[in-house]
């Protein structure tokens, strides 16, 4: 069984983080606190800054129904597609796919939330691969295109994203991992309500099971916290990195469910 307060520490980190995020990428985006529903929708092609999440634990299965409802009713109003985010350890013993079934929705993926106190860490290295800090527009644009590439989206998703911030450029801590030469695998770590939340790793599809995402990681969270001195690190996992990150001390904390508006 998971522990709420878990669960709503990985729900403070994704509301607190993607607040940043997707402001930076639209000033004017739909950045919202509602009872019971954080809305952080960009309206943009990258469909991970179109989000709205559950925020309350606990709540009985006619209030969790009516929030389902509202969240859909928010997402229908939007112009570009994207995801209801559940964590699980907030509705213990609920029916959730029934409760999105209702509200117009459906199970697009899982995912796992996670936290650790786990820093320091040694200096990262591999042997394969030499490591940069993601400082130019150019950086970015490789940085937007091993993450479509890895999700299975349009480059315009990833490049409407990410492409051109100020923020990436400067405050996270975002590393290319480099193959004689060649990028093919990206991490972020940037300072979130007093944690270092690891964003976007993507590894090159054929690139995979080298250890190439563990290693870029470990070479964000490391420099993130020689910049902040921030010991807590957290993420928001999909079903392919999930193994991954318990090497480098990451303790799931919360399954995730992705819902989006049925077609």
């Amino acid at each position: 069984m998971i522990e709420s307060t878990e669960a709503l520490e990985s729900v403070e980190q994704l509301t607190v983080g993607w607040r940043a995020m997707v402001l930076d990428q639209n000033p004017d985006a739909d950045v919202r606190d509602l009872p019971g529903i954080a809305v952080r929708w960009a309206d943009c092609l990258f469909p991970f800054w179109n989000c709205v999440t559950l925020t309350e634990s606990g709540i009985g299965a006619d209030l969790l129904a009516q929030r389902f409802a509202e969240a859909a009713d928010v997402m229908r109003t939007k112009q570009k597609s994207g995801f209801l985010w559940v964590f699980e350890g907030l509705a213990e013993g609920a029916d959730l796919d029934a409760l999105a079934d209702r509200a117009g929705l459906e199970f697009a993926f899982p995912g796992t939330g996670m936290a650790g106190d786990l820093l320091p860490i040694p200096e990262p290295s591999h042997a394969e691969l030499t490591f940069e800090r993601v400082t130019t527009d150019a950086q970015l644009l490789v940085y937007a295109d091993i993450n479509s590439r890895a999700y299975g989206f349009d480059l315009e998703a990833g490049r409407d994203g990410i492409a051109g911030s100020a923020l990436w450029k400067s405050g996270v801590h975002a590393y290319l991992g480099l193959r004689d030469g060649v990028p093919v695998t990206c991490a972020g770590a940037v300072e979130t309500a007093g944690r270092l939340f690891v964003v976007l790793v993507a590894t090159e599809p054929g690139a995979e099971r080298r250890g190439y995402g563990e290693a870029v990681t470990r070479k964000a969270l490391y420099e993130a916290w020689r910049a902040t001195g921030i010991t807590r690190a957290t993420l928001h996992a999909t079903a392919a990195g999930a193994p991954v990150y318990p090497r480098i001390g990451f303790e799931p904390n919360s399954p995730i469910r992705f819902y989006a508006l049925k077609a």
